[in-house]
């Protein structure tokens, strides 16, 4: 029990070194090594970085990798590559085994790809199959192959490459948590009020209520579909009769989005699809001029909870009821003892719906078991992006500073938000490796982005001149004066 097993006596050492080999051996006969592989040398640089030569053989000089993207897209998004004796440029990495993917892959067609700086493939030879520089890694890797390989399945290549951490890593690791999450606080604070304040403004044009529907509706586009989504809802006080079933204003927001399928040569007289169209053929000349071009919408990396249908198809049950706004002000004013995002949930979530509780989009099979409309991340985006700004500012404007407190309490009161890319990029680059179980609060997750939209966006993947480091060692310095003086 005293010290650690030799490796030859480790069962899990010896199972995995031979799990290894065997997976050598099925890819002795691949002739090409993984894309993900590729994309994991490229993002830990495992590459002869002194040597890079684009196909041409420009010396190229690989000032940072770009943030892995794992979603739809170019595989590295703001990298900064010096090429030759040309200046660095920010832009993106696409990685592909060879150079002919890029038009095999519709990368030439795809407007996702126009700031592509770097075509990074396995090998290759033929510098023109691109249109843009082009390097080949297979003779810049700094280990074997094989070693490359065994060094991908461990955790070493799963983490994140410390070289990648932003300057403002290093000053905020000597703050203690305390110090850092009043900074976050304040950060948050700034973005609740900013997202108030443009309420405010949509406010003027178009009236409190209005301007909350186009809030609920960008939301539910997630970020993907958030214009289209915005124009529907502005959209609403011509589509959306009061008293209309919401059978009829699924069909109208569908059939104005174009988001109904052309044809309909395999649905059964009473499905559900069916009695869309039976509503929809008769009213679409009456929205001829309204309507979206399906080009609008994005489908690709969307999880199947986040299809734009789907989400629509929640909205128009909220526009059916007419009571929304009511049900949402009872919920603000009235101090329940049950948990906010709960008492927020049974505001929210309609009942049972006979399609869309049992499918995720208008052709998918049929759930094995019923699934709700809405579930707790994307509550708890509406409430700290829309619903909470939307009346912190409402009781400004109307000088109830009651209610501007309640708002901007349960904002900070808020549950952590389900995490996502961005979040873990912000994280990454501000605090590194280091742990941050300290945050556990959506508004700290707001001031997180807040950070990154008010710094990181306005430098490069370098942090040249960036003002958030020293904005750092100023609030160290700030918060010992102050520890002095208590």
């Amino acid at each position: 029990m005293g010290g650690m097993a030799a490796p030859s006596s480790n069962f899990y050492a010896i199972w995995r070194a031979e799990n290894e080999a065997r997976l050598s051996l099925l890819e002795q006969g691949a002739p090409n090594p993984s894309e993900r592989l590729l994309q994991g040398v490229w993002n830990h640089q495992r590459l002869l970085r002194d040597q890079l030569k684009t196909l041409d053989g420009k010396p190229v000089r690989v000032l940072h990798p770009g943030f892995w993207n794992r979603e739809a897209g170019p595989d590295f998004q703001g990298a900064m590559v010096q090429i030759g004796d040309e200046s660095p440029q920010s832009g993106d990495i696409e990685i592909d085994l060879t150079s002919s993917c890029w038009h095999a892959h519709n990368h030439d067609t795809n407007p996702a790809y126009r700031k592509v700086i770097l075509h990074v493939v396995w090998s290759g030879n033929d510098p023109g199959a691109s249109p843009m520089p082009a390097m080949a890694l297979e003779q810049f890797l700094d280990s074997p192959l094989t070693e490359i390989k065994s060094w991908f399945n461990s955790d070493a290549a799963q983490g994140w490459p410390d070289a990648l951490s932003g300057e403002c890593c290093a000053p905020l690791r000597h703050l203690v948590p305390e110090q850092a999450g009043d900074l976050l606080h304040q950060a948050a604070e700034i973005r609740f009020h900013s997202k108030a304040r443009a309420f405010e403004a949509r406010a003027r044009q178009c009236g409190w209520e209005q301007a909350l529907w186009e809030g609920l509706f960008r939301a539910l586009g997630y970020k993907q579909n958030v214009w289209p989504m915005q124009r529907l809802a502005e959209l609403l006080p011509q589509i959306c009769a009061r008293g209309s079933s919401v059978l009829v204003l699924q069909s109208r927001l569908f059939g104005v989005g174009g988001l109904l399928p052309a044809e309909l040569a395999d649905a059964s007289p009473n499905s559900y699809l069916r009695r869309l169209w039976d509503h929809w053929w008769r009213e679409r000349d009456r929205f001829n001029n309204l309507l979206l071009p399906k080009e609008l919408w994005r489908f690709s990396g969307l999880r199947p909870a986040n299809q734009p249908q789907r989400r629509l198809a929640l909205a128009a049950h909220w526009l059916a009821t007419d009571k929304l706004l009511s049900r949402l002000e009872t919920w603000f004013t009235t101090n329940s003892e049950e948990p906010i995002m709960h008492s927020l949930l049974k505001c929210l979530q309609p009942p049972s719906d006979e399609f869309w509780s049992a499918h995720w989009s208008l052709r998918s099979l049929r759930l094995s078991k019923p699934q709700p409309l809405l579930g707790e991340s994307r509550l708890t985006d509406l409430a700290v992006n829309v619903i909470l700004p939307w009346f912190w500012m409402r009781a400004r404007a109307g000088q109830n500073d009651r209610l501007q407190r309640v708002a901007q309490d349960r904002f900070f009161d808020w549950p952590m938000a389900q995490d996502n890319a961005l979040l873990r990029l912000a994280r990454q680059r501000l605090f590194g490796s280091a742990s941050v179980r300290w945050i556990k609060s959506a508004a700290a997750q707001q001031g997180l982005l807040q950070i990154v939209r008010d710094c990181c966006n306005h430098s490069n993947a370098i942090c040249e001149q960036c003002p958030f480091p020293d904005l750092v060692r100023s609030w160290e310095a700030h918060m010992k004066t102050e520890a002095t003086k208590n």
